[in-house]
């Protein structure tokens, strides 16, 4: 790559962020206002300037999209969501125009290589399914449903990002947390403690506190982020987004949406979420009786499982019958060690190198990296890692600059909200399941074509390099090289594979609340109920047969609603993938170099630039299967 990484402010970053969009905005309207200017270009240059203009274009949007979700600054959070309004305007425009489709069209495909070839098949569809051939009032009511969603969508999140809840607790009823969880949160002048619904409070205290009301308590406040305020927002969203479909010629919003993913239909969510549902009903079944067995040792009368409850007790039950306490794991997993490990690991895996660099950034707690290979630099990365207020509240990578050979450095951004001290071992999962997704970002951002560079799959498969990647750690010998106690001795191997006994119990009840959910996102957008929440509150517990909590409102929350629309589904059909990749890989060696960098080569470095199915056969010289997923659901748990 011969251009420098993005150069960020240090100081005055509303105008920076102004100057930064505003000039690719500029910069894309006068080179598609070139590609319109009359003069007869061969496929090539007409493919070159779109590309020259998607460049710029997603290159506004990035940064936008990004400051608007994790700047500390509010001003320049509001600013970031105007300027993305109007990066979402000019792409609406452009897709919208039907001088620009026509010179697109006539094209001559003759003499174009396979990506070119690729590359202009999925600009013409983004044209159809923008609506360009549709009459002009029709195309006016898209360009508005269009700019009115990304105004919902944004409120969306930002209610969901700025309404952090607290819960007030005697400290009695922190009974049960792990010693440092508590020495960080003492009680305040009136004598309670403050315990938020931020992941590095709610999680440990959902698991371990021994008092129920205490965790019901924070378990409501957290299902019920976003209401009553995303109540109204979600009904317009899904309205418009239906409507939208059926101007395009769908039967609604599912077929629209799967039409460009693996699934490739609406009806086929539903059958999907069937099969899945059917293949985990025994495990789950297992789970929940040895569930509410336990529970019934501290209550003989209770008949279910609710949703403050499941984690307490597949934690006690993990503890009691596989001898894992995760207050005692936890101390094996020190943040500064775990991010040292997670560099050091995908490192040794991939044949890369993180290299330190000091440069401005948007708060001190981001740590930033080059990404080298072989002494070249392949990208940059940004760790965004701990809460603060007005940040983006789950986990996710962002991009900041998308990878175009010899002009433009792939850059992403890992944003999450864990722990400054000791972590969760699921929350070092999350870290290498997130990582994965940067990866993905860096070693696919060396493309021709903007369209392709990064993580630009079908959005179905886009979690399966990212849900293999959290298999390493799982792995005694991986975590054995950064866990490691306060004294430095290393996780002991023997725990680790009582933690990989005691991980297939729970992923029966696991899988199926899964299924609920997808469930939930794929009927809100086919049925669009008059009332969510009784169907929303039915449909996960009627999966996952853990019961609800009365006067909760989970979609208000599920922030997934606003990005991944009708298609949450995506992350288990990713597993199914996930699993199979993972097949290919020798367990007793987890970084054998030949299959790792055939990993590399043929799934990451491609990004989108073949069809996810082909990827995955190039790598395991098959199609993929649901057999490897089927087994791993089929083996029981053995205390």
């Amino acid at each position: 790559m011969s251009r420098e990484p993005l150069e960020l402010p240090s100081a005055r970053w509303r105008d920076w962020l102004d100057d930064h969009v505003r000039d690719r905005l500029a910069t894309a309207a006068r080179t598609l206002d070139a590609l319109k200017d009359g003069t007869t270009r061969n496929t090539a240059d007409v493919l070159g300037l779109w590309n020259d203009a998607d460049i710029a274009l997603r290159g506004a949007s990035s940064a936008a999209h990004l400051f608007g979700e994790v700047h500390p600054d509010p001003d320049v959070r509001q600013i970031a969501d105007d300027l993305h309004r109007d990066v979402d305007r000019a792409t609406t425009d452009r897709d919208l125009d039907r001088a620009l489709h026509d010179i697109v069209a006539v094209t001559d495909p003759a003499g174009c290589d396979e990506t070119a070839l690729r590359m202009r098949a999925h600009v013409l569809r983004d044209f159809r399914r923008s609506g360009v051939d549709r009459d002009e009032p029709t195309r006016a009511r898209l360009r508005a449903i269009s700019e009115r969603l990304t105004v919902l969508e944004q409120e969306f999140g930002r209610t969901i990002r700025e309404d952090v809840r607290t819960v007030r607790l005697t400290p009695e009823q922190l009974d049960g947390m792990p010693a440092d969880f508590v020495a960080e949160h003492p009680p305040a002048e009136d004598g309670l403690v403050a315990v938020t619904t931020d992941y590095p409070d709610y999680l440990p205290l959902r698991t371990y506190a021994r008092d129920a009301a205490a965790r019901r308590d924070l378990t409501v406040e957290f299902e019920s982020r976003g209401w009553p305020a995303n109540d109204a927002v979600l009904h317009e969203m899904l309205d418009l987004r239906d409507e939208k479909a059926r101007l395009l010629g769908y039967s609604g919003w599912p077929d629209y949406d799967a039409d460009v993913k693996m699934i490739g239909s609406g009806p086929a969510i539903a059958d999907f979420i069937e099969r899945i549902a059917t293949a985990a009903e025994a495990a789950g079944r297992r789970d929940l009786d040895t569930l509410l067995t336990r529970r019934r040792e501290d209550d003989p009368a209770a008949t279910a499982i609710d949703r403050s409850e499941v984690g307490y007790y597949t934690e006690l039950v993990r503890r009691e019958q596989y001898d894992v306490d995760a207050r005692e794991v936890r101390r094996y997993f020190d943040f500064q060690r775990v991010r040292a490990g997670l560099l050091e690991v995908t490192g040794r895996l991939f044949g890369l190198e993180y290299r330190p660099v000091d440069v401005p950034r948007w708060h001190d707690d981001v740590a930033v990296y080059d990404v080298y290979t072989e002494g070249e630099r392949r990208g940059r990365i940004y760790l965004d890692l701990h809460p603060r207020e007005g940040k983006y509240k789950h986990a996710a990578q962002f991009d900041l600059v998308g990878g175009i050979t010899g002009r433009l450095l792939p850059e992403g951004v890992l944003v999450c909200n864990f722990s400054r001290g000791l972590m969760e071992h699921q929350h070092v999962v999350t870290l290498f399941h997130e990582f994965g997704h940067l990866i993905h970002h860096v070693l696919g951002g060396r493309q021709e074509w903007a369209r392709f560079s990064g993580v630009a799959t079908e959005w179905d498969f886009v979690e399966a390099p990212s849900q293999m990647l959290e298999e390493w750690a799982w792995d005694a010998t991986v975590l054995r090289t950064f866990a490691v106690d306060e004294a430095g001795g290393p996780i002991p191997a023997e725990l680790v594979e009582r933690m990989r006994a005691a991980k297939d119990f729970g992923k029966g009840t696991a899988v199926l609340t899964q299924v609920g959910y997808a469930e939930v996102s794929y009927l809100l957008h086919r049925d669009r109920p008059v009332h969510h929440s009784p169907m929303v509150f039915d449909t996960v517990g009627r999966y996952s047969r853990i019961a609800g909590l009365p006067d909760t409102h989970f979609q208000t929350s599920f922030g997934h609603l606003a990005g991944y629309t009708s298609g949450y589904y995506t992350y288990l059909w990713s597993q199914v993938i996930a699993k199979d990749l993972f097949s290919a890989f020798d367990a007793g060696d987890m970084f054998d170099p030949t299959v790792a960098q055939r990993y590399r080569d043929r799934i990451l470095a491609p990004g989108g630039s073949r069809d996810a199915a082909d990827l995955v056969t190039a790598f395991l010289g098959r199609p993929f299967t649901f057999d490897a997923f089927a087994a791993w659901l089929d083996h029981a748990p053995i205390p």
